[in-house]
This record gives C-alpha cells, sequence and structure tokens, in this order.
C-alpha cells in the first residue's frame, strides 16, 4: 500500500484555510498515484478547538467542510481529523474522529477511544470516547486507524498504563494489517525520542506496519515539531518527517528503506529552535510583524532578543534600554554590543526622572517608612509603563523575558518586566539559559561574553545580586526540576540537595506565588511540565504555608 502523509500546519477554528490545505495535498497525492492521504488529527479545525466545539454554527460548519472534501474524492482515499456528532444524548454527543473518503462521499469514521485529561490536555471536556473500535478493509488491506492517545497505552512498552483498553491492540486482534495514526501530539524535548521508541516495540512485537502522521505549527503556547514517522513490520523507523516545517512524505509498504536511528538533536539545538519556531508561529497566526524588547544588560533579554531575530529578521525587533541610577556602566555597554551584533534598532531612555517624581508624590503617604521591595518594584511598572506605551503606539508585540527559575519563584513584578503578550524562554531554566547562550556563541560571539559571566542581577538597588535572596542557580534549578517536572515529594528532594531549609524555602516561594504565575503571558512550552495550562495549583490554599 502506498500511504501520503501530509504533515500540514493549521489555524484553529479557520476552515476555509485549513480545508483549503487539504484539498490542495490530497490532489497532490492523486497525482502521485497514492492509495491513500492522511492528515493529522482535528486537521480541519486545528487542534485543539477548545469551546469552540460548543458553537452548533462552528459544528454545523464543520459539518459543511467535511462534506466538501468528501466530494472532490476518487478512487484515492483519504483520511483526516475533525469533530463529528451523535445524538445519543449522553455526554457531549461530541467526537474527536478520523473520517475516511472516496468515491464521492464518506465511507468510515472512526472515533477517538482515549481521551486524554492530564496536563495540558482537557479533552474530557469537549468529547466522548469511542464505543467501539473497527477496522476498514481498502484495497486488499485491512486498516487500523486510531487517533493520537489511543496508541500510546501499549501495555508491552508502558510499566504503568492510564487506562486499562488498548484500542490499537483491539484493532490488532480484529485482523488489521495495517496501522494508520492520525495525531496532534505537543512538542516537549525528548518527546519525539520516546515516541520512536513506543512505535518502534509497537510495531516489532505485533509485526505490522504502522504511519503515524502528526500536526506541525503552534498555537498560542502548544508547539507541534512534526517529526511524523512510518515503521515497517520489523519496527524499523524508515520513514521521518521534517522537524518543526511541514512536509509531505510517501511511504510504500512494498518499497525497501534504510532504517532511520536517529530522531532528536542536542538540548541545545531542539530547544533553541523550538523557541524560535513558537515565536515565529505566535506572530505570523496573530499577524504581528514587529516585537519589543526591554534589554537589561543580562543574560535573559540576550537570549529573548537573539530568538526574536532569528524567527523575525532584525529589521523588525525593536529594543529599549532603560537605566537607573542602580543601572551598571557594562549593563548599558553590553546591551549596545548586542545591538550592535544583532543590527538591530534601540532606545535609549531613562527611568529615572519618572521614579524620583513617583516617590517624591508617595512620599506623604508612605510616612517616612523605610526604602525597600516596594520601591524596587516601582523601577519595574515605570519600565513595563514605557514598553507597553511604545508597544501600544507601534504595534509591536512586548516578548517578556523572564525564565522558567524566577517564574517558579516569584522572582519577577506584577506590571513591570511581567508585562508583554508571550513568555518566550518561561518555560527555561536559568542554567539551560546559559546552555543556550554559550551554544549561540560557538562559532562566534554574538551574545557578549560579558552578558554572560556576570553575576545576575536585578539592579534595582546598591549591589543587588539574584544570589542575595536566592539559592546558586544550579542548586534552586535541581530543586524546582524534582519538584515541579518529577513530582518528588519534600523529603526526597531535601535527601537529594542535603538541606531541609533550603528545599522549604524554595518550594514555599514556588507556591506563594501561583498568584503571579496566573498573570502571567503564556509561555512557549518546552518541557514536559510547563507553568500554566499544564500546571494547575490552588492560588488559596493552606497546605504548606
Amino acid at each position: 500500500m502506498k500511504i501520503a502523509l501530509c504533515q500540514i500546519n493549521t489555524i484553529i477554528g479557520d476552515l476555509e484555510f485549513n480545508k483549503n490545505k487539504i484539498i490542495a495535498c490530497y490532489h497532490k497525492s492523486v497525482n502521485d498515484n497514492v492509495d491513500i492521504v492522511i492528515f493529522p488529527e482535528l486537521s480541519l479545525v486545528g487542534y485543539t478547538p477548545q469551546d469552540l466545539v460548543e458553537k452548533k454554527e462552528f459544528r454545523e460548519a464543520v459539518n459543511n467542510a467535511v462534506y466538501e472534501i468528501s466530494q472532490i474524492t476518487g478512487d484515492t482515499a483519504i483520511i483526516f481529523g475533525a469533530i463529528t456528532e451523535d445524538d445519543d444524548l449522553i455526554g457531549t454527543d461530541i467526537h474527536n474522529s478520523a473520517i475516511l473518503c472516496f468515491d464521492g462521499k464518506v465511507q468510515f469514521i472512526q472515533h477517538k477511544t482515549l481521551i486524554p485529561n492530564y496536563d495540558i490536555f482537557d479533552e474530557m471536556r469537549y468529547f466522548d470516547s469511542a464505543k467501539e473500535t473497527k477496522i476498514f478493509e481498502f484495497k486488499g488491506e485491512k486498516l487500523g486507524i486510531s487517533i493520537c492517545e489511543d496508541i500510546w497505552n501499549d501495555e508491552d512498552y508502558w510499566r504503568k498504563r492510564r487506562y486499562n483498553i488498548d484500542p490499537v491492540k483491539n484493532l490488532i486482534d480484529k485482523g488489521a494489517t495495517f496501522l494508520i495514526n492520525i495525531s496532534a501530539s505537543p512538542y516537549a524535548y525528548k518527546k519525539r525520542e520516546d515516541r520512536h521508541k513506543m512505535l518502534s516495540m509497537l510495531t516489532m512485537h505485533d509485526k505490522i506496519p504502522l504511519a503515524y502522521v502528526c500536526t506541525v505549527g503552534a498555537h498560542t503556547d502548544l508547539i507541534y515539531d512534526g517529526a511524523s514517522m512510518c515503521f515497517d513490520n520489523k519496527g524499523n523507523l524508515v520513514r521521518l518527517g521534517k522537524i518543526f516545517e511541514e512536509d509531505y512524505i510517501i511511504f510504500d509498504t512494498k518499497s525497501s528503506y534504510s532504517p532511520i536511528t536517529k530522531t532528536e538533536g542536542t538540548f541545545e539545538e531542539e530547544v533553541l529552535n523550538s523557541l524560535i519556531f513558537g515565536l515565529k508561529e505566535y506572530c505570523q497566526k496573530l499577524n504581528f510583524k514587529n516585537v519589543l524588547i526591554g534589554l537589561s544588560g543580562g543574560i535573559d533579554s540576550a537570549l529573548v532578543t537573539y530568538i526574536a531575530v532569528k524567527a523575525l529578521g532584525k529589521e523588525n525587533v525593536h529594543s529599549v534600554l532603560m537605566p537607573s541610577i542602580y543601572s551598571s556602566e557594562g549593563s548599558i555597554s553590553d546591551s549596545m554590543k548586542l545591538i550592535s551584533n544583532l543590527g538591530i534598532s534601540s532606545d535609549n531612555i531613562s527611568i529615572q526622572p519618572v521614579v524620583n517624581e513617583i516617590l517624591n508624590m508617595l512620599s506623604p503617604a508612605f510616612q517616612n517608612l523605610p526604602q525597600g521591595v516596594t520601591e524596587e518594584n516601582i523601577q519595574a511598572r515605570v519600565r513595563g509603563i514605557y514598553l507597553m506605551a511604545i508597544s501600544n503606539k507601534f504595534n509591536y508585540l512586548l516578548l517578556t523575558t523572564g525564565n522558567k527559575s524566577e517564574m517558579a519563584v516569584g522572582y519577577c513584578t506584577l506590571y513591570g518586566d511581567m508585562s508583554g503578550g508571550l513568555a518566550v524562554i518561561a518555560d527555561v531554566y536559568k542554567t539551560d539559559v546559559y546552555r543556550l547562550a554559550n551554544y549561540i556563541n560557538k562559532d562566534s560571539e554574538i551574545i557578549p561574553k560579558e552578558i554572560i559571566i556576570k553575576a545576575p542581577s536585578a539592579e534595582l538597588r546598591a549591589g543587588q545580586k539574584d544570589q542575595d535572596s536566592l539559592p546558586e542557580y544550579e542548586i534552586l534549578d535541581k530543586i524546582l526540576r524534582m519538584y515541579l517536572e518529577e513530582n518528588k515529594e519534600i523529603s526526597e528532594i531535601s535527601k537529594s540537595i542535603n538541606n531541609e531549609k533550603m528545599v522549604n524555602f524554595v518550594l514555599h516561594l514556588v507556591d506563594q506565588n501561583e498568584f503571579k504565575r496566573r498573570q502571567a503571558a503564556p509561555a512557549l512550552r518546552v518541557s514536559t511540565k510547563a507553568f500554566g495550562y499544564g500546571r494547575r495549583y490552588p492560588i488559596v490554599q493552606g497546605w504548606r504555608k
């Protein structure tokens, strides 16, 4: 059987755009004499449409688009993802479905069986589970069609499974001779490698070929890397789609292919490319032409500026320096060196006159109390006012520059450095920021070495350093990884760190700053557990006071 995998980039809710892309790829496949052309999960509506599916007008428009796609089909079959409805009056009556069409009509529909409801997934809110799985006979093959999560429950691969049923095993038991999985699997570093190992074991154990097509693109914070995969009946990966771009792949089960063993690059390559791609997608799909960044002279804003230049081009990136009396001379000169290296435009506007005036006006209300965090935050918030004003005036997308370590412990200021539309590196730990900066400089100095080697500081008071109030970042990040991503208990973390007092202090900071993160800009997700929709922690709680 000859299969075409169309790894396309869709726009959530733009049915006309998505439909036309599907039809164009179908015609290309017909010209290549394929038997079946397959598209990703929910490719007609975009993944995930969220509350759009609750609107009757939207569902009716989806039905019309499905009909239009079916009408253009001939001998070549097409399988694409869409929402469908039933009328059993139980649950939502809406399904996440794979639709198979040929000869001008819909011939078969397979609903998704396993409806994920963890981390970033909330499909139970919208979709009912399939009541049964069926195979479909086409051109001498018995097709076992599944959707994304359906294939992530193989008992041979997972030591602990999320579900007590395995839809793919059911398809094989019913005599499937060829597996097709349409997917929208969000990117996280190392997930592609896991996917490769899992699908390889499945196809090798059951001696059955598989075509797995995954969507590509970015929808707000979620990034989809593509990397569609085809496996022969010996478990060999024989076809691999492009990473972070659309692709069109032919997989002929009668052909012989050399096995592919490498699916993932280095941490630095993968994460940097995903962030560049995520920012580019966000701007394109929301029609932002230019971005704005507040340059502090620190490594975080330098990294975000580099990513912006790579995503949008230097001519579309503008920076603003906003020094105060506490800004070191190096912060200005280092920033200017970065600006020169990247070839971007900039403004230099002091915040001090405004800060002085605010402090003077507030003096009676402050009743001669000693200065502290309040005065420090005023500086950050004045910078936020400057940046938002320039953003509004010129229609720039303002990018926030805080990293995951800072966001975790609340080392950021509401309505100050948290102001902006997208948090580019808020899922990147501080220690990984240094890794990425050194990687960027591997061939030549782009981020000035002075920025990389200087001690991190918010420069909101004289001589301030991050480590005045936080553990060393190597230790802090180890604690945060264990707590946030590995879900370790406090006793386990304390044993590893050998400092229970420090661990308690850090976890207290994480828990008490949930209110800040709820108000933060969406963060591009590159890890298995990012802040935002994937981590839901109560703001008001008394578990660990």
